[in-house]
């Protein structure tokens, strides 16, 4: 997606072309086969959801062939992750890449541990104290709210559950409407947002025997393989940190 003469334009291929997707389904597929893939384009040419999408589909809100009421499928069936994982960006982690990324963003660190080390914010941690114990599902704007931001309240907020999500210790479960007091949905959809471990449980940390920087090379190497040509900085983009 990009501005062009001060418009909004999507990248993508027509409806009956080879590469072009056209469910959910395919979606799934096509991030187990890559191992992992942004929303939207990015640097890299055709590592997106939207380069393999048709463009006039694009928030028409049917979800038989709507990209954006994909993403809440996908999150929602748990066959990916999904999150702001690449550059405080949206996208997909298959089960198989998951934990390489996990061990990669968090440098072997659970939440707790990496807040007896000061490498986590307070800020983080009063939002991470909201999913102690396992198994809680929150809408993103009861994040806020319980864990005390807001206005005239901690500032920071969007910037906290962003990077949070970059660090792989928050992902997206699902989007959901709110109910009125007679339980009727309304309005958008609105992400909720839990502990990947509630989703996929120890398979999550599965990569911890091996040193970090090992696991961003697994990641590194899988985006040369398929893009012999990027470069160190975009590498730096999708994996998370700096490669060589």
């Amino acid at each position: 997606m990009a501005v062009e003469n001060g418009e909004w334009i999507m990248h993508g291929p027509d409806r009956d072309a080879p590469d072009c997707l056209h469910s959910p389904e395919e979606v799934v597929q096509l991030v187990d086969q890559i191992g992992f893939l942004p929303l939207f384009s990015n640097s890299i040419e055709g590592f997106s959801l939207e380069e393999h999408t048709c463009p006039e589909d694009w928030w028409c809100g049917d979800p038989d062939v709507d990209p954006w009421e994909w993403r809440a499928i996908v999150a929602r069936s748990h066959q990916a992750a999904y999150g702001k994982f690449f550059e405080g960006k949206a996208g997909f982690i298959s089960a198989e890449y998951l934990p390489y990324f996990v061990n990669a963003r968090r440098d072997g660190y659970d939440f707790d541990a990496r807040w007896d080390d000061e490498k986590a914010s307070l800020r983080e941690k009063k939002i991470m104290d909201l999913f102690i114990g396992g198994g809680t599902e929150l809408f993103s704007y009861e994040i806020k709210d319980r864990a005390g931001f807001g206005k005239g309240k901690e500032k920071g907020f969007e910037g906290t559950i962003t990077r949070l999500q970059m660090e792989t210790y928050l992902c997206v479960t699902d989007f959901r409407q709110k109910k009125n007091r007679r339980g009727e949905s309304y309005g958008w959809s609105i992400a909720i947002l839990t502990r990947p471990e509630d989703i996929w449980g120890d398979i999550v940390t599965s990569a911890y025997s091996e040193d970090p920087e090992q696991s961003a090379q697994r990641i590194g190497h899988r985006i040369r393989e398929l893009y012999p040509d990027v470069t160190a900085r975009q590498l730096k983009k999708i994996v998370g940190r700096e490669m060589y």
